[in-house]
């Protein structure tokens, strides 16, 4: 997406492949080829244009307020093998958010790449966020 400055203004499917290695790296080729029929559409590239120059851009729609005392407990949940937000970038966010007075937490899900909220797996992910969320209501 981002090797075309033109991507920015209109959206953009993904090859099988490039689905497999960012979204679906972590489980079976017959379940990529079925996430991907399903859930692969064309996305605008606007925003990634946004986060791949937020560093350089004081007004950017990427900003997060991470001192915002409003907000509620987050849990961060990161894919072992996610290619698209690696353990790094979940764990830089983690960080970013301790200044927060709120609850944050994080955690990684073994085994598992970005696709994790929608492929065959989804029911531990949302088991372990059903237990964060139950313990502050």
């Amino acid at each position: 997406m981002l090797s075309n400055p033109a991507n920015r203004h209109r959206a953009v499917p993904l090859t099988f492949e490039q689905f497999r290695y960012a979204f679906a790296n972590a489980v079976s080729e017959e379940e990529a080829k079925e996430l991907f029929e399903t859930f692969a559409v064309p996305a605008p590239g606007a925003p990634v244009f946004q986060a791949a120059t937020a560093n350089f851009n004081p007004w950017t729609e990427a900003k997060v307020d991470t001192d915002n005392p409003d907000r509620g407990p987050l849990l961060i949940i990161s894919g072992e093998k996610d290619h698209t937000v690696p353990w790094a970038m979940a764990n830089a966010s983690y960080k970013r958010q301790l200044h927060n007075p709120g609850i944050t937490e994080i955690t990684e899900i073994t085994g598992r790449g970005h696709a994790l909220t929608i492929d065959s797996g989804w029911q531990e992910v949302a088991e372990t966020a059903l237990t964060f969320v139950r313990r502050f209501t």
